[in-house]
């Protein structure tokens, strides 16, 4: 129920992500076009004073090219000159005009920094005589150096052209002529990038924060999930794996008591105890009365681990002469904890070196099993980890030996380390001060 709630949850996050982002794309594509045409109704503002005759505000036309115009337009329509003559004379008109016009349309833009490509063409010239057409596609008059590629703005306009001079008959002619003005932003979207560039780094900002609390999200999310299982996996064991064998233990302390072999007895009670007490920190309960530990009880430790383990070698050196104010059963973990985590990675020699100097107390465990990986290190305290090696399901345990040791050591504001090397063993080193 709980896996499915969650699939629920992260599908709804990513749903809601993916909308959020397609909310952020529409938005910032319509600011796009929203600046767009602002850009463009600003420029054409600037330019529709000029736009008819835009030769005019270039300082490019004057009367002369007028009839000069208008005597090319007589000249083909009389057909005194060819086609190609007629086209020619338009060429080398706009040639001649690219770069005057070039040079006042970037210097009314340049403060804005636009680069503006401009261009007017004749789309139609009609001879008001008799009718007849004189270019059957558009001719180009004026146009900038940069050339319009996509048009983005536009003006169309018409005027007759007539003859200034009564004196040549050529000009008695009239025609209607029809023009289109097109203008465009080369560098638009450069231009609205950098004013939109506040609002993008804005948004890419929010959306990477969301998705950085998604992943946060689902990363703990499958963390818990594993703890969980794990968690439901050792309560299921713990009635096996710890009150049977603390019945069992107490039926034959009582049979034992009444007759056969009493130096068992003190044994049986102490893992009888000591079972009670791994069941109490397993379940982070309240502890019990707390019992100081004596000089001899470090010796006991040691002899309960060397009747549970016979194939291992304990070496001891033990210098404590007397009472020191640290709950016995704690001491117990740590001390058997640590050798048992030693013997469960392949030691076949543990030595302890217990001792108590100036108010703080020294307790070392070495061995000369496997060894630990460096990256494993800085995990082998958290709660359930087990070191990851290619032996790791030959090694039992639930990984909560070290958790405990750690533990107690901050509880009594000690400090724990521990030293290790591939092939050569493990040193764990424990220094916890107390008060005379």
């Amino acid at each position: 129920m709980m896996v499915r709630k969650s699939k629920t949850l992260i599908l709804a996050f990513a749903g809601l992500f993916l909308l959020l982002l397609g909310i952020q794309v529409y938005f910032l594509y319509k600011t796009y076009q929203v600046k767009e045409r602002e850009i463009y109704r600003s420029v054409h503002d600037r330019l529709t004073n000029y736009t008819d005759k835009l030769e005019d505000a270039g300082g490019i036309k004057n009367t002369d090219y007028d009839d000069e115009i208008h005597d090319i337009l007589v000249q083909y329509h009389e057909h005194l000159i060819s086609r190609s003559e007629f086209l020619a004379f338009f060429e080398r008109k706009r040639k001649n005009t690219e770069q005057q016009l070039s040079g006042y349309i970037n210097r009314s833009f340049e403060e804005q920094g636009y680069r503006i490509a401009a261009r007017i063409k004749y789309t139609s010239v009609t001879s008001l005589t008799d009718g007849a057409q004189l270019i059957s596609q558009p001719i180009v008059l004026y146009e900038t150096k940069n050339k319009v590629v996509k048009p983005g703005i536009f003006n169309t306009g018409r005027w007759e052209t007539s003859s200034t001079s009564k004196t040549d008959q050529l000009r008695k002619n009239s025609f209607l002529v029809r023009s289109r003005t097109d203008f465009e932003i080369l560098n638009i979207r450069t231009v609205i990038f950098k004013e939109m560039i506040l609002l993008i780094v804005c948004c890419v900002i929010l959306l990477a924060s969301v998705l950085l609390l998604y992943l946060f999200t689902v990363k703990n999310l499958i963390r818990q999930q594993k703890q969980v299982e794990i968690l439901h996996t050792v309560v299921d064991n713990i009635s096996h794996e710890f009150k049977t064998p603390i019945a069992t233990l107490k039926i034959a302390s009582k049979a034992l008591k009444k007759d056969w072999n009493p130096e068992t007895l003190p044994l049986i009670d102490r893992q009888i105890v000591r079972l009670e007490n791994l069941m109490d920190q397993l379940h982070e309960s309240e502890k019990g009365e707390i019992c100081s530990i004596k000089a001899e009880d470090w010796s006991f430790f040691i002899q309960d681990l060397t009747f549970t383990h016979p194939e291992t070698l304990f070496e001891t050196h033990i210098s404590v002469t007397a009472a020191l104010p640290f709950d016995k059963n704690t001491m117990e973990t740590i001390v058997k904890n640590l050798c048992e985590n030693s013997i469960k990675y392949g030691s076949d020699k543990v030595t302890v070196h217990i001792s108590n100097t100036e108010g703080i107390l020294h307790i070392q465990v070495s061995d000369n099993g496997h060894g630990i990986p460096k990256k494993e290190l800085k995990n082998i305290f958290e709660k359930f980890y087990r070191v990851q090696s290619d032996n790791i399901h030959n090694t039992k345990g639930l990984g909560l030996g070290l958790y405990f040791v750690r533990n107690i050591v901050e509880q009594y504001s000690g400090t724990i380390q521990v030293e290790s090397s591939i092939g050569a063993g493990t040193l764990f080193t424990i220094q916890m001060p107390y008060e005379s």
